[in-house]
């Protein structure tokens, strides 16, 4: 079972847009695929809901119970973990200790980027990825590459200790299929393909390190 944890301590930062979005790219390979939802705002869950009628429905499991993994089926190839916002490395630890990789979505503000740093150094007190036994990697997030403040966050984030899986620009299209219970790998226009383009990153480095 492969366990990806996208985890942030700073709320909006894009955690439920990258889960429902991974989720829905390995239901769409036919993988059986969970979201284990564990953010009190259940937008994750939502999403679930709506694509429950799809050939490549995602499981829902609410992740804030203590007996979430009594409801996470057997067969189950795929578990995607929207963490909770606000949590730090010690909040995490059930999910980290499951977890295959953990990604971690930053947006290119200051306030964002200030508060990012106290997670990682959080996540790194975590004895799996302290030993390099967890893989984790950065999502540089609602990026508008044509701006100079964006070049700047994503020069900022490369010179921090982890990775940077991918860099996703801001569009619209994302808050729209959240909404269909869709996501950007469920249509094949042109302007859906750049954008699928974007994750081509993340999973070659998901599948490196897994």
């Amino acid at each position: 079972m492969h366990v990806i944890v996208v985890a942030s301590s700073k709320g909006g930062a894009g955690k439920s847009t990258l889960s429902t979005n991974l989720a829905a790219h390995y239901a769409l390979q036919g993988k059986r695929t969970a979201l284990i939802d564990a953010d009190r705002q259940k937008s994750a869950t939502h999403w679930c809901e709506k694509r429950a009628a799809l050939e490549t429905a995602v499981l829902p499991i609410d992740g804030s119970k203590r007996n979430w993994a009594k409801n996470l089926p057997a067969q189950t190839e795929v578990v995607i973990v929207d963490a909770p916002a606000g949590a730090m490395g010690d909040d995490l630890e059930e999910f980290l200790a499951i977890a295959s990789v953990v990604l971690v979505p930053v947006l290119p503000s200051t306030i964002d980027l200030e508060a990012t740093v106290p997670f990682l150094n959080s996540l790194a007190a975590i004895a799996r990825i302290k030993k390099g036994k967890l893989p984790v990697a950065l999502v540089a997030n609602r990026l508008k590459p044509w701006t100079g403040a964006s070049q700047q966050a994503v020069d900022q984030i490369k010179a921090w200790p982890y990775p940077v899986a991918g860099e996703l620009r801001d569009t619209q299209a994302y808050v729209l299929m959240v909404a269909l219970g869709k996501s950007v790998f469920d249509y094949h226009s042109e302007q859906i393909r750049s954008h699928q383009a974007d994750w081509a990153p993340i999973f070659k480095w998901i599948r490196k390190v897994s």
